[in-house]
């Protein structure tokens, strides 16, 4: 049997309760933050033999940690959050790759997103785990 050879997790459109940004009296503050997460793991975790939680990846426990990132401090930028979500990412060696977005809303006059988005291809992810590994 041909199986496929990348499976993703996909998170879409998460709004986040994070503070972000300092803002001036005339400054259009966002009233939400969203997160598109997308993880690459192998596709063993989700073409599986069995009906077992054991047998694919826990996302949830990752979901937590992200919201508890998001609530542990005022970030001056979306950049630092993201950054710290992707070192928790890259804690979960079943994830090879992602595709994170961070965007907020509004932007001007009550109208539209602005975001930043960042690939973390697999030899990337590899890097992150070894610098993480160094540090700790």
């Amino acid at each position: 049997m041909d199986l496929p050879s990348q499976s993703f997790i996909e998170l879409k459109d998460l709004q986040i309760a994070v503070r972000i940004g300092t803002y001036g009296p005339d400054d259009v503050v966002p009233d939400a933050h969203i997160l598109d997460l997308t993880l690459t793991i192998s596709s063993d975790l989700v073409m599986v033999p069995r009906d077992e939680m054991a047998l694919v990846f826990d996302y949830d426990p990752l979901i937590r940690r992200i919201d508890t990132l998001a609530q542990a401090q005022h970030y001056e930028t979306q950049e630092r959050l993201m950054t710290r979500i992707v070192q928790a990412c890259a804690e979960y060696p079943q994830i090879e790759a992602l595709t994170i977005s961070l965007r907020k809303r509004p932007v001007l006059s009550g109208t539209g997103t602005l975001g930043v988005r960042l690939i973390v291809d697999g030899e990337a992810m590899t890097v992150l785990r070894n610098s993480l590994s160094v540090s700790v």
